[in-house]
């Protein structure tokens, strides 16, 4: 089967059919800043056609202002309102956790700009005095003393939160540690695994149609990975498509016990189906 035809499934929904749209950013739009062929006309279309869409991502350390920013300079005009991170997602799901329980809204925080503007919209209070949350993010600068400082919190009671799950990031240098990694070092030295809130957590794509008050039947997601995005978007009820211009490759895909529900080759061939 050519990797430009549809994935031939049950349950196949046309491009037509879809009404809303959450698509993963590097890989899918955008690979080392520089926009995939094909995503600047996809994004027109669904504006063109009134679609509603999000632009997920795992990065916590960016705001939606920020990453907008580098959308725009790689060509491509994303509204910061439709972008989605894992730092608002978790924002939001520790702001419901606060009103459906006793919890306080005091948090400890390792990250970013992206994750405390997130938690101090989201009405938190930033503290390492008494915390009901210690939440880890991304950072490229992880700082022993502020990792001590979390394991402390964790033993005295403090619930343990992870924005995402990936070990390692890139940077021009290789791979660097990431959020997952630094939960592994925390999680070994208390014995609490964290509560982690973006991809492949179905809740983080909960939470984006959420905001863009979609349904899970009229609604897709585009990935380039089948261990987080395709994973995630099938067990949220999602229509699944899988992208090969960015991490899984095709000959990779038997590898796993799922498939998605179209498999194209990038964003480009997208276009013509919507």
């Amino acid at each position: 089967m050519s990797t430009a035809e549809q994935h031939p499934l049950r349950n196949h929904r046309s491009g037509q059919e879809i009404e809303c749209w959450l698509t993963d950013m590097d890989g899918v739009l955008v690979h080392e800043n520089h926009a995939i062929p094909g995503a600047a006309e996809l994004i027109q279309r669904w504006v063109d056609t009134s679609r509603r869409f999000l632009v997920l991502t795992n990065n916590s350390i960016f705001t939606p202002r920020d990453l907008a920013a580098r959308l725009k300079s790689s060509g491509l005009e994303v509204p910061e309102e439709n972008i989605w991170t894992s730092a608002l997602a978790t924002a939001q799901f520790l702001k419901e956790q606060v009103r459906s329980s006793d919890s306080g809204n005091r948090a400890y925080t390792i990250g970013e700009a992206g994750l405390t503007t997130a938690l101090h919209e989201a009405g938190f209070i930033l503290t390492d005095q008494d915390p009901d949350f210690v939440v880890l993010g991304e950072t490229r600068t992880y700082s022993f003393e502020a990792i001590t400082t979390a394991i402390r919190l964790i033993l005295a009671g403090a619930r343990f939160i992870a924005t995402n799950p990936d070990a390692t990031g890139p940077s021009k240098e290789g791979p660097m540690p990431a959020t997952g990694a630094i939960a592994a070092l925390i999680t070994k030295a208390t014995g609490r695994e964290p509560y982690i809130v973006g991809k492949p957590n179905p809740m983080m794509f909960r939470s984006a149609m959420n905001r863009i008050d979609a349904h899970s039947e009229t609604t897709a997601m585009i990935g380039d990975r089948m261990d987080t995005d395709i994973v995630a978007g099938m067990e949220a009820g999602l229509h699944t498509v899988l992208v090969l211009s960015g991490i899984t490759q095709h000959d990779e895909i038997a590898a796993y016990p799922f498939r998605p529900n179209q498999v194209l080759p990038s964003v480009a061939t997208l276009v013509d189906l919507i």
